[in-house]
């Protein structure tokens, strides 16, 4: 059973998995598939403090919590127990790419020359790390959700909302990864 873990699946089993996630969570009690709104009652139950946004019953959606839970321990024990040791290989064509750019040193997968600490007091870096997760936090709030409640949860539920999110999202990551990222990546 290790060894049939230990290597990736199609991408239509493990999407099979996730859609039936959805009618799941429906069935069990009506609960919406989404990440996001976790870090929202993990502050209502951490800092009891009078901001309206954070003054509801957290305890209703203590749900949330075993479900994020199980996806921290879950990465864990396949981080520990299914690791492959042979390197992760990355694509010749994104190595050549990223080099051009000046960024060579790859750890993994994260590219250290972008994704450090030294790196966060560059312009690149800061740029990448603190502008670009304010606007994905922004962005998460102000859709009202993550890319995975919008476009596995909302679509499924054929949610108007849904859409017009999951789209602005891919639009999003298409205009930053073509147009502006290169002009970082040059910084």
């Amino acid at each position: 059973m290790a060894e049939l873990l230990k290597h990736p699946w199609h991408w239509s089993i493990a999407g099979i998995l996730i859609g039936l996630i959805v009618p799941a969570l429906l069935l069990i009690g009506n609960k919406h598939f989404g990440i996001s709104s976790s870090l929202r009652h993990i502050c209502a139950a951490c800092l009891p403090a009078r901001i309206p946004f954070f003054h509801y019953d957290w305890k209703r959606e203590i749900w949330n919590f075993f479900f994020v839970g199980g996806i921290l321990l879950g990465a864990i024990l396949a981080t520990v127990f299914l690791k492959n040791p042979a390197p992760i290989e990355v694509a010749p064509t994104l190595a050549r790419d990223l080099a051009g750019y000046g960024v060579t040193h790859i750890d993994g997968l994260v590219p250290t020359d972008l994704f450090s600490f030294e790196s966060l007091f560059t312009l690149r870096g800061f740029l990448l790390m603190v502008i670009g997760g304010f606007l994905v936090g922004f962005g998460t709030r102000y859709a009202g959700g993550c890319t995975s409640g919008h476009a596995i949860m909302g679509l499924s539920n054929l949610q108007w909302p849904s859409l017009v999110a999951t789209i602005s999202f891919m639009v999003g990551g298409f205009l930053m990864t073509n147009l502006l990222l290169p002009y970082i990546l040059q910084l």
